[in-house]
């Protein structure tokens, strides 16, 4: 039985894990992960919240990562266009308003890894990028793969599903 001294420490080692949480300015980048791919899959999304706890409105401009891994990566939002889904890129990046959380989740706005040499199929893997936005500038995150079926930071405040 581990001694409460103990638990507290294991605790407190692990709680940058699972807070999985990153700050740039008055910018908070909550859980980033990335859902299991097919092995050869060219494509993969990227899911996250951005809540602007400023008084000044901000933008996600732009999200790069290892160009081995992800040669091209964008800025991206589904939509329902007359009866048909359709993804496009972001033009002028993601509006981040003051006092606002920004949901990037299946279906709507997502960073998107294209061009892949190889899908995101291991779980537990992780794919470090940096988001850069207006005016708090450039972060380094690391997004986490999650399986399909695993959780889902970004749509449920930090640990529900992404969907299928």
């Amino acid at each position: 039985m581990l001694r409460p001294t103990a638990l507290l420490a294991a605790l407190l080692a692990a709680a940058p894990v699972l807070a999985h949480e990153y700050a740039v300015g008055a910018l908070v980048i909550d859980h980033p992960v990335i859902t299991a791919t097919p092995p050869a899959a060219p494509v993969a999304g990227g899911y996250l919240r951005i809540t602007n706890t400023g008084d000044a409105d901000d933008v996600l401009v732009s999200a790069v990562a290892d160009p081995a891994r992800t040669p091209l990566v964008q800025l991206h939002r589904m939509a329902l266009e007359d009866g048909v889904m359709r993804m496009s890129e972001v033009a002028g990046g993601i509006p981040v308003p003051a006092g606002e959380t920004v949901v990037l989740e299946r279906g709507g706005l997502h960073v998107m890894f294209m061009q892949l040499p190889r899908g995101f199929s291991e779980v537990g893997d992780t794919l470090p990028a940096t988001l850069t936005f207006r005016d708090a500038g450039p972060v380094d995150i690391v997004f986490d793969v999650e399986g399909r079926g695993g959780s889902d930071g970004a749509a449920a405040g930090g640990h529900g599903r992404h969907g299928d």
